[in-house]
């Protein structure tokens, strides 16, 4: 059994950075595919990165050049480093694990955190 849990949401100002970081109970992220997710209520939940094994990050289009997802083996997590955050970043976001990496399609996770909320406003 494992339960993933995102951390690191809070309040911010447009043009701010925020670090989000996913840690996995009963086993270790360094055994999954790490897929960041986000949804606005209103929206489609929408595909931020994907993060494989190896370290190698894939990310959606709206994110590209703002965002980096690394893994960080000797905490045991995956971070999201969010750079320009813009009012459109806000959305809770998701970390979840699967077995593959490199498309943005949240049916390719089976374990899904409880998300943790990232707001952008001035």
């Amino acid at each position: 059994q494992v339960q993933l849990v995102e951390s690191g949401g809070g309040l911010v100002q447009p043009g701010d950075s925020l670090t989000l970081a996913c840690a996995a109970s009963g086993s270790t992220v360094r055994d999954f595919v790490i897929g960041w997710f986000r949804q606005t209520p209103g929206r489609e939940r929408e595909g931020v990165a994907s993060v494989c094994l190896g370290g190698r990050a894939y990310y959606g289009d709206a994110v590209k050049g703002r965002f980096t997802a690394s893994r960080d083996n000797a905490k045991g997590t995956v971070s999201l480093q969010m750079n320009s955050l813009e009012p459109e970043d806000t959305a809770v976001y998701y970390c979840a694990a699967g077995p593959t990496c490199g498309v943005l399609e949240g049916s390719q996770y089976s374990t899904w955190g409880q998300g943790t909320q990232v707001t952008v406003s001035s």
